[in-house]
């Protein structure tokens, strides 16, 4: 059967029909409990996150005519760069390290494009390769289900007026691409909420303007130490500060904001069942770079190598040649 010229996705009321066995899998039982309205059995790849890692793979895949799915839960693609960045951001790298597979930049754009430029290509990209994504679409959890030899999906989307849908999604390949920055770190300071000033962190930063002619602080990630407390409690309490930072060596400052450069953080191991490849500890693939793209039973990670969109690319182009002949074995 060439699973590849069936419709990209069908629906099946019972689960269990894809193989006679399955009602002895424990990860079946598990999954099975949570009622969900549908289920959805997709023959190719379902990649989890529409960040560039994920955009990359689809290509890859499509340039070897294998349909992906992506399952994204914001409402677009890249939403790192499309919403959790300032205004004024441009990549760190000349263009040529950070174009993904198959596609250059165009030649026009500057060696260090802006985010505007970066997203417009990024859109270009998905519309080159016909990508297809289903938004809004979070995935709650995902766990291998030996019984039938395929991976289960459970997701929930918001459909207005605090209704939620949920879903069960059924597949033979998994790509994790959630990246290394799914999730803000937000740390936990003493007296962070006698502070009298905004706290944000820079995932919701966009420009200096709104701190023009402020006091601010900006914590770095690797500075989480210096800093005891926002606002010294003793002081706090007897209302003569209620700006402050003070820090380890005694010192106390007085600021009007304080900015939050703490950085991101995985969140794989809060909805994949699965500890033998990635870590539980920091959500990271256990083999480093360049062996952490390649999992068990169909698992795949793309964004993680700690080494930028390059590192993502070259993984891309990896799980793709990898799933093109896992595929071809099945046709023998």
């Amino acid at each position: 059967m060439d699973f590849w010229r069936e419709p990209e996705s069908k629906r099946i009321h019972d689960p269990s029909c894809l193989h006679p066995q399955s009602n002895s899998s424990s990860c079946f039982r598990s999954m099975k409990s949570e009622k969900t309205e549908k289920c959805i059995f997709f023959p190719g790849p379902i990649i989890v996150g529409a960040g560039p890692s994920g955009l990359a793979v689809a290509a890859c895949l499509k340039s070897k005519r294998i349909q992906s799915l992506i399952l994204e839960r914001s409402d677009c693609i890249a939403s790192l760069w499309q919403v959790r960045t300032y205004d004024r951001l441009r990549l760190h790298l000349p263009k040529k390290f950070c174009q993904l597979p198959l596609m250059p930049f165009p030649s026009w754009f500057p060696t260090y494009p802006t985010k505007q430029q970066f997203i417009a290509y990024l859109d270009a990209y998905v519309t080159e390769f016909n990508i297809q994504a289903v938004f809004n679409e979070t995935v709650v959890a995902a766990e291998y289900d030996a019984g039938i030899g395929f991976w289960r999906l459970r997701t929930a989307s918001a459909k207005g007026k605090g209704k939620e849908e949920k879903h069960e999604y059924v597949c033979r390949w998994l790509v994790v691409a959630t990246g290394e920055n799914a999730e803000a770190v937000v740390p936990e300071i003493a007296g962070m909420e006698e502070f009298e000033g905004p706290i944000v962190h820079t995932s919701l930063y966009r420009s200096g303007d709104s701190y023009r002619d402020k006091r601010v602080h900006i914590l770095p990630r690797e500075s989480l130490t210096p800093v005891l407390n926002v606002g010294t409690l003793a002081m706090i309490k007897s209302g003569d500060i209620k700006h402050g930072v003070e820090f380890v060596d005694g010192r106390s400052e007085e600021f009007d904001a304080v900015i939050l450069a703490t950085g991101y953080k995985s969140n794989v191991p809060c909805w994949l069942k699965e500890t033998e490849f990635f870590s539980e500890k920091d959500g990271f693939p256990r083999r480093p770079f360049p062996n952490g793209w390649k999992g068990g039973n169909g698992l795949y990670a793309v964004g993680f190598t700690k080494r930028g969109l390059l590192g993502a690319s070259l993984d891309a182009r990896r799980i793709a040649q990898d799933i093109e002949l896992r595929y071809k074995a099945t046709k023998k």
